[in-house]
């Protein structure tokens, strides 16, 4: 299991709660999570609140104000992937009505192909990143040492 337990390991509410979680994971990525935990306010005032709306209306000028914002971890290959994941959760949002759909959409698959499934829509999340994302928002993952 991720060292460091995330605080919410709860099911999202809605689309914008899955983003949220989702953001976390990327950032977290090579990174101790307590440093993320800490500025984590200020990427939700800095992201929007992490409506996926939102966030898919950003632009250059938005990227280079985060790149800026001294508030949050200013990677600007993690930036462009969270504006790249909001707008493929739309997508998702889309085609399947809601992501919690397209996660059930995937139940019949084995981890490694649920996870194979995120990580190909989704950027900057890898094999460490989809099991922290899935293990975040209270869905099934394997032990730690299984994945």
């Amino acid at each position: 299991m991720p060292k460091g337990k995330p605080q919410s390991q709860k099911k999202p509410i809605n689309d914008d709660g899955y983003f949220a979680e989702m953001t976390k994971a990327v950032f977290r990525s090579g990174f101790r999570w307590e440093i993320v935990e800490n500025k984590w306010p200020n990427f939700q005032k800095a992201f929007r609140d992490f409506s996926v709306d939102e966030v898919c209306a950003f632009d250059e000028r938005d990227v280079d104000r985060l790149l800026e914002d001294t508030s949050i971890v200013r990677n600007g290959r993690k930036i462009e992937a969270t504006i790249h994941n909001a707008r493929s959760l739309r997508d998702t949002r889309s085609e399947f009505g809601t992501f919690e759909k397209y996660l059930r959409s995937l139940d019949e698959l084995e981890y490694k192909d649920r996870a194979k499934a995120i990580s190909s829509r989704f950027r900057y999340l890898g094999r460490t990143g989809t099991f922290a994302f899935l293990w975040a928002v209270s869905e099934e993952v394997p032990a730690w040492e299984e994945r």
